[in-house]
């Protein structure tokens, strides 16, 4: 099978999700389709999928190299994985055995040279997975003051040369903008490089750019109603499956998931549960599950991966 993007942690997520004939499934991170392959395969004849991507070029490429393989199994919907509470009852899906959310970027989007995501590839900086909603990346850097994007960096970038760079963006904005992805990456690896004395293994400008991206997209807002809306459209034994790339994401559920597993929400002091809430959710993994040194080998864009999964109890 000839893929332009490797799915992350393949096996792993087919033994945790567990598809089977006549399930229904949702992608709600389609991408490469790499994962929505190996599903709609091991769900035949009768298993079907729903897809959604918030990139319609994803929801495009999909389309054409899956459908002629499954046909009506591949349901595909241009969409965010926020709105899944709403997209997924009107695809027929309103119960399902199975979700999957993978988090990272695929390598056709890193690839794209038109939205400037990554710094390789360069491009316009937009970073806007639906180019029909928001705002680009270039217009934060454009209008937003230096305590603002440093604010912005160190929230969703972690980067904790976050001011240095915020105020090099603001004085180069006095001469000139900074409107494509490798003016960004010269500038910060200028301004804050990396330590010559310690073993190099991403571009100085990563966590720069993934704080743009997830700011631009709202993608941690957008996970946490997502996941939300997962576990209500899960039927009992029905399994929830995530991929994260980072700590801000991997954070998030985990936390979603002790909560969901917990069910009480009453403050520990009251001596009786008075929420009425009851536990939704049994931990596959105990802890996060990891790519092998020879996956990473293969696929070094898995090297930060971390996969979690859930599956959902009986009302």
């Amino acid at each position: 099978m000839k893929e332009g993007h490797l799915p992350v942690l393949a096996e792993e997520v087919l033994a945790m999700l567990a598809p089977r004939s006549g399930s229904l499934q949702i992608d709600a991170t389609l991408g490469g389709g790499g994962h929505t392959e190996r599903i709609l395969e091991a769900a035949k004849p009768d298993g079907r999928l729903l897809g959604l991507d918030a990139d319609p070029a994803a929801i495009n490429r999909v389309e054409r190299r899956l459908r002629p393989r499954f046909g009506e199994r591949l349901v595909l919907r241009q969409a965010n994985f926020r709105e899944l509470a709403t997209v997924a009852p009107d695809a027929g899906f309103d119960a399902v055995d199975g979700c999957l959310f993978d988090l990272g970027l695929s390598s056709f989007q890193l690839a794209d040279t038109d939205r400037g995501f990554g710094f390789r590839a360069g491009g316009p900086l937009d970073m806007r997975f639906d180019t029909s909603r928001g705002v680009p990346a270039a217009e934060l850097l454009a209008t937003l003051d230096a305590a603002e994007l440093t604010a912005l960096f160190r929230r969703y970038g972690e980067e904790p040369r976050a001011n240095r760079i915020a105020r090099a963006i603001v004085d180069a904005r006095r001469e000139a903008p900074v409107t494509s992805a490798e003016e960004l990456a010269a500038l910060v690896e200028r301004v804050a490089p990396p330590n010559p004395r310690q073993p190099r293994r991403t571009h100085p400008a990563t966590r720069v750019f993934q704080a743009l991206r997830i700011a631009v997209n709202e993608e941690l807002e957008a996970l946490e109603a997502g996941l939300a809306a997962a576990v209500d459209l899960l039927r009992p034994g029905g399994r929830l499956v995530v991929l994260s790339y980072h700590s801000l994401e991997d954070r998030i559920v985990k936390r979603f998931f002790a909560a969901e597993r917990r069910g009480c929400v009453c403050p520990p002091e009251l001596p009786v549960c008075v929420c009425g809430r009851n536990p939704r959710l049994r931990l596959l993994t105990r802890k996060s599950v990891t790519p092998t040194p020879e996956e990473v080998a293969t696929n070094p864009r898995s090297r930060s991966a971390r996969l979690r999964a859930a599956e959902r109890l009986a009302a």
